[in-house]
């Protein structure tokens, strides 16, 4: 029922954008946003919660002086988590939320926050315990039925609460952590479910927040040099080459860290090569 759109090969990161790291002015917005898109890199990734709940208004602040931008990018946001800020002072815990009346006020604030009439990708941030399957269809069907949000999926999911979403939506994407740091998504069957599905799988942290391995830094240092690249850029390049069609979400603030992210696009790891990372990843010989 629900069609996936097409999302770029890299996908941009916005949730350091704000004030919970660069606090970027509009204009820096702006920059970002076309340097960004200078290098095909057109899906942009959101949640509610960003900045505790100011990153995607201030995204579409940028966003409403170039309105000949929405048509050429993708829009992402995450939507479910209880989060304690100042701007929601009624939360006074942590916790999650997959009702109805949540699912669709969340759709509402990030559409009216981007200045979007309509979502391309609505993602269930965290699992909630107390998930009902059928109230998401609901407030799924309603919000796809208006046209204010075009697919759906699921973040940081495991395999069965997957399925269990599955028996009454399709699920379209699964974001979860995947990096050098963390390479539990290849042999836990998350990958293999996206696989098997046809659920476009994107990495968050696929530099693993700057703070890898000393083994995997090592041996991504020693490609970096033979293919005249960044580690980050071979990094990204070993999600990238993936059977399952790994998107990285680059989290940068930075815009030379995009071009350097780009250059990943055009990197072709042998299998020695791939395989001598994900054994400095696990710090484990293959058997």
């Amino acid at each position: 029922m629900y069609s996936t759109p097409w999302m770029s090969d890299i996908v941009v990161g916005t949730m350091r954008w704000g004030i919970w790291d660069a606090g970027f002015t509009t204009s820096q917005y702006e920059a970002m946003i076309q340097k960004a898109l200078s290098l095909g890199m057109t899906t942009f990734d959101h949640a509610d919660i960003y900045g505790n709940h100011t990153t995607e208004a201030e995204f579409g602040a940028a966003l409403k002086l170039h309105p000949e931008w929405r048509s050429q990018i993708e829009l992402v946001t995450k939507c479910g988590i209880i989060h304690v800020c100042d701007q929601k002072p009624e939360h006074y815990v942590k916790a999650y939320d997959f009702t109805k009346a949540h699912i669709l006020q969340s759709a509402e604030d990030s559409l009216r926050n981007l200045q979007t009439d309509y979502l391309d990708v609505m993602l269930l941030h965290r699992p909630d315990l107390l998930m009902d399957p059928d109230e998401v269809a609901e407030a799924f069907d309603l919000l796809y039925t208006s046209g204010k949000v075009r697919s759906f999926g699921v973040s940081n999911f495991t395999p069965s609460q997957v399925k269990l979403l599955q028996s009454t939506v399709p699920v379209g994407v699964h974001q979860l952590e995947i990096s050098v740091k963390d390479v539990s998504a290849f042999d836990d069957g998350r990958l293999d479910q996206c696989a098997i599905d046809g659920i476009v799988p994107m990495a968050w942290s696929p530099l693993g927040g700057g703070n890898l391995p000393e083994g995997a830094v090592a041996a991504l240092e020693v490609l970096a040099d033979e293919f005249s690249v960044t580690s980050q850029a071979i990094a990204l390049a070993w999600l990238l080459q993936h059977p399952a069609g790994i998107l990285p979400v680059v989290g940068t603030t930075k815009a030379e860290n995009l071009e350097a992210a780009h250059a990943a696009l055009n990197i072709k790891l042998d299998r020695q090569q791939w395989y001598t990372i994900y054994q400095a990843a696990t710090g484990t010989r293959l058997p």
